[in-house]
């Protein structure tokens, strides 16, 4: 096996670990928010965000949808640019009291997920992903 073989082998693997990794918190999200809905519900509502059980829906949704689209590869790019906008308005709503420690972290975390998804959006989720596998089977009669 060549260098040239092994890195390619690599960077195809690559992707796909990113992915797992960025989509895993989101996932891990989404599953604290269904053990604990109206806990969930009572921090939404706390900074003031009308209809918090639509709001706990949407972010549900938003986290377990776009995670697992995530970690499956399908319709990346669409996921990815879904999870990075809410990543920065998760940011600027729940996260904006910049003068705690505390806050500041999870405002640039949430900021730093954003700009990995935005990679993802740009190059694409890489070979083991079903986009890649989508896009490589010939179509046979027509796409809706």
């Amino acid at each position: 096996m060549t260098t040239t073989t092994t890195t390619t082998q690599n960077n195809s693997a690559l992707p796909l670990l990113g992915r797992v990794l960025i989509a895993t918190i989101f996932l891990v999200s989404a599953f604290g928010k269904l053990s604990a809905p109206a806990a969930t519900q009572g921090y939404i509502a706390s900074v003031g965000l009308p209809f918090p059980l639509l709001s706990y829906l949407g972010a549900l949704a938003i986290e377990l949808g776009g995670g697992l689209m995530l970690v499956l590869g399908y319709r990346t790019r669409l996921a990815s640019l879904g999870l990075a906008v809410f990543s920065i308005i998760s940011a600027i709503v729940f996260h904006h009291a910049l003068g705690d420690q505390n806050q500041m972290f999870h405002f640039l975390k949430n900021i730093a997920m954003a700009g990995g998804l935005l990679q993802i959006v740009t190059f694409g989720p890489g070979a083991f992903s079903l986009d890649s596998r989508r896009l490589a089977t010939p179509a046979v009669g027509f796409a809706i």
